[in-house]
């Protein structure tokens, strides 16, 4: 899997967007209702990228996320919410994780032993994405969607990856709670990505705090 979540990156009000918005309404979608709003979905996913005027090379893909989603679904345990108003405002989406641990293949170093006891009693919940239209509120809307998945599947754990040459991701997931815990380094290819938790409770939060770490080259806000 490779996860990018979306951004939650802020407008000011006036650029198109109400200064104010109707509470968000949160709920889940099963396969059927999901590739109703397939062409809803991508929209948000492009709208949740926001990219420096010609930045092509960051340019969001609809394809590319059709792809990923279409892929995600048909994986055991697959589940998603939106939170709407009058339109889709974000969603979030992903799958149980494994308890053999495969998930966790590519995690460069030894897995931290709380880590690995949560995957094999099969609290961790694997993200997908998780995507936001931009707005004022737009943090505590990324962290509803996001509870309310992890809490429908009693996870104790949510894991996500992002691409490291993508600061805007990482800021965003740092700013909705996940921790940076490492990398992933895939044989197949040069790609590296940053490995992100978001425990649940504040005894699972207490356990993982330590095992923060910095990416790369650079401090907590670098790529």
């Amino acid at each position: 899997m490779t996860a990018e979540p979306g951004r939650g990156q802020s407008r000011k009000p006036g650029d198109g967007e109400p200064s104010a918005m109707a509470p968000a309404r949160i709920r889940r979608l099963n396969r059927w209702l999901v590739e109703d709003l397939c062409e809803d979905l991508a929209d948000l996913y492009v709208e949740s990228r926001v990219t420096a005027p010609g930045d092509a090379y960051r340019r969001p893909s609809r394809q590319n996320f059709m792809d990923r989603l279409t892929t995600d679904m048909r994986r055991p345990g697959f589940a998603m919410v939106i939170a709407e108003t009058d339109r889709l405002m974000g969603c979030a989406f992903g799958f149980p994780v494994r308890g053999d641990g495969s998930w966790w293949a590519c995690f460069d170093g030894t897995l931290p032993r709380d880590i690995d006891q949560l995957t094999l009693s099969g609290r961790v919940f694997a993200f997908g994405d998780v995507l936001v239209r931009p707005h004022p509120q737009d943090r505590d809307l990324a962290r509803r969607v996001q509870e309310r998945l992890l809490t429908e599947h009693q996870a104790s754990l949510g894991v996500t990856l992002a691409g490291r040459a993508d600061p805007a991701t990482l800021a965003a997931l740092r700013s909705w709670g996940w921790l940076d815990i490492g990398v992933f380094r895939r044989p197949a290819g040069a790609t590296t990505l940053r490995v992100l938790v978001l425990p649940v409770g504040e005894r699972t939060t207490a356990r993982l705090e330590g095992l923060v770490t910095l990416p790369e080259g650079g401090g907590p806000g670098g790529p």
